[in-house]
C-alpha cells in the first residue's frame, strides 16, 4: 500500500510504498479516507529521519475486524462501518490497524474530512477541559486559539457554562473566535489580569511563564505542547504561594479504555448537530501534503488542515 513517509529534510513528506499493517487480535483494519495534521506530528516531521511514518488521526471505512477467522467481536464495527478515531502513529496510509477501543461510528451527515479532524484535538480539549472539574462561572484562558485544539477548547468551554479568554500571535488569527464562545479575544497576554481559574496552554517557553502569572489562586494550569520549542523559566516565589496547579497532559496516553470511543462519539454527535464547529483551514490532496503542512508550519492556517487519501483506479 501507499504512505505518507518522512524525507528527512524540508520537504518533509513523500508517498512510498509499505507492507501493508496486520490486525491483531481486538483491532480493526480501516481502509483511510481522509486524515487530519496535528501539529505535534508537524513539530517530529521536522526533525524526523527519512522513513519515519507520521499519523495519528484518520477517518474510513472498517476493512476487516481483525478475529481471525473467529466471530465478529459484539460492538466492534463491522466492516463497512464509516469510523474515525486515533492511531499512535503511521495513519497517513491507505489502511491502519488500530484498537476497536479508539474509533467511533461517523454519524449520517458528518464528512469524513470533519471526522478527521476530530480526534486528536477534540480529545486533546474535551480531556484538559475537564482537568479544571465544573467550569459553570470560571474564568478560562485559552492560549494558541486559533489552532485545532484551541478553537475546539474555546467552544467546549463555552458549552461548560465557563467565561472564555481566548489568545492568539495575531489580529487576523482571533477572526471568528468570538462566534465560537470567546468572551474576549487578545494578542499575546501583555495586560490581561490575572485570576483564571483554569489555563490551557501548549505555547511553552514564555507562554507557559505567563500563564502560571496568570493562574489564579488554588487554579490549574494544563501543559500540552510546547510549539514555542523553547525552555520556560519562572520565578518560583511568584507561583506557590498561590497553591495553583501545574499538570502535564498528553493525548496519546490513556487511549485504550472505553472512554474514548464514547468521547469520540460524543464530539463527533455535537458535530452532526450543529452544536460544535469544526474550522478546516485546507483540504488538500494527500498527494499535494507538502504545501498545507509547510503553510501550517509557517502559521498561514488557522484551524485544521485535512489531507484526502486517494487511491489509484485499478485496471
Amino acid at each position: 500500500m501507499k504512505a505518507l513517509s518522512a524525507t528527512g529534510d524540508d520537504g518533509l513528506v513523500e508517498l512510498v510504498r509499505v507492507p501493508e499493517p496486520p490486525a491483531g487480535a481486538g483491532e480493526v483494519l480501516v481502509d483511510v479516507q481522509a486524515v487530519s495534521v496535528n501539529r505535534g506530528e508537524l513539530h517530529r516531521l521536522t526533525a524526523a529521519d527519512a522513513g519515519w511514518r507520521p499519523g495519528w488521526d484518520f477517518a474510513g471505512v472498517v476493512a476487516d475486524q481483525g478475529t481471525s477467522g473467529t466471530a465478529p467481536a459484539p460492538g466492534r464495527p463491522a466492516p463497512g462501518t464509516r469510523v474515525f478515531g486515533i492511531a499512535d502513529g503511521g495513519s497517513w496510509a491507505e489502511r491502519v490497524a488500530v484498537p476497536a477501543a479508539r474509533l467511533a461510528a461517523v454519524p449520517d451527515g458528518l464528512t469524513v474530512e470533519r471526522a478527521a479532524a476530530l480526534p486528536t484535538a477534540g480529545l486533546t480539549a474535551l480531556r484538559t477541559l475537564r482537568m479544571g472539574g465544573d467550569l459553570a462561572g470560571a474564568g478560562v484562558l485559552v492560549t494558541g486559539a486559533a489552532g485545532g485544539v484551541g478553537r475546539f477548547a474555546v467552544q467546549l468551554a463555552r458549552r461548560f457554562e465557563a467565561e472564555v479568554t481566548a489568545v492568539v500571535g495575531r489580529p487576523e488569527r482571533g477572526e471568528g473566535l468570538a462566534a465560537l464562545g470567546a468572551a474576549e479575544v487578545v494578542v499575546g497576554v501583555e495586560g490581561v489580569k490575572a485570576g483564571f481559574d483554569l489555563v490551557l496552554e501548549a505555547g511553552g517557553g514564555e507562554s507557559l511563564r505567563e500563564a502560571l502569572r496568570l493562574v489564579a489562586p488554588h487554579g490549574t494550569v494544563v501543559s500540552f505542547g510546547n510549539s514555542s520549542r523553547a525552555a520556560t523559566s519562572f520565578s518560583v516565589s511568584d507561583f506557590y504561594p498561590k497553591e495553583a496547579s501545574l499538570r502535564g497532559f498528553y493525548v496519546l496516553n490513556d487511549l485504550d479504555g472505553p472512554r474514548t470511543a464514547d468521547d469520540l462519539a460524543y464530539l463527533a454527535r455535537l458535530v452532526a448537530a450543529g452544536e460544535l464547529a469544526v474550522d478546516i483551514a485546507a483540504v488538500d490532496d494527500w498527494r499535494d501534503a507538502r504545501a498545507p503542512l509547510h503553510r501550517l508550519r509557517d502559521r498561514r492556517l488557522a484551524g485544521k488542515a485535512v489531507l484526502r487519501v486517494t487511491r489509484e483506479k485499478q485496471g
